[in-house]
């Protein structure tokens, strides 16, 4: 079925967000759009597991392998071991049925304390999946928290690119507005 999906054309990033319903065995419909970022080698395989704060994510199995090189490297850094534990053991590989259903293991589900709805995030490389209340007063701490600006501004100077009226990120930077403005 998948092995005629190249890829996912023109957008290498997952974004967008979608609220489902969660089924009685634990089963959410995985939007096709998403489905279809996840094929790889003409499969549609991929991990689901911990996320960052609070959440879980599902991770394309190539970005998985990235993970595993880069973590083998502290596996015995006794800091780590919990997090190392924790994290693979409940680290799950997926195979949606034909419909695209994904089931949520129980550990998962209690880990994210996933009850009856989610709301699934495209997030650049990772989909996010969240109970839809954490979701939605995250989204609205954050929107009227006034976080908004500032870390705007902060991630599009991770780009080297500045926000209308903000300060110089590194020196370089500082010195380039210098000379631009004795020019002018």
């Amino acid at each position: 079925m998948w092995e005629n999906v190249v890829g996912w054309g023109s957008m290498p990033f997952f974004s967008g967000s979608w609220t489902v319903k969660i089924d009685d065995k634990g089963r959410f419909v995985l939007p096709s759009s998403l489905r279809y970022g996840l094929v790889e080698e003409g499969k549609l395989t991929f991990f689901l597991g911990l996320g960052l704060g609070g959440c879980l994510s599902i991770y394309k199995t190539s970005e998985i392998q990235k993970m595993v090189k880069r973590f083998e490297k502290k596996q015995h850094v006794a800091a780590y071991q919990p997090f190392f534990t924790t994290f693979f053991s409940s680290l799950q590989e997926i195979h949606p049925d034909k419909v695209g259903r994904v089931l949520i293991p129980p550990l998962l589900r209690q880990a994210a304390s996933i009850q009856k709805e989610i709301v699934i995030a495209g997030v650049l490389s990772k989909i996010e999946i969240w109970p839809r209340e954490v979701h939605e007063k995250k989204m609205q701490q954050f929107l009227q928290g006034g976080q908004l600006q500032q870390m705007a501004e902060e991630a599009f100077a991770l780009l080297g690119e500045q926000a209308p009226h903000s300060q110089p990120v590194t020196k370089e930077d500082e010195e380039k507005e210098q000379i631009g403005r004795a020019h002018v």
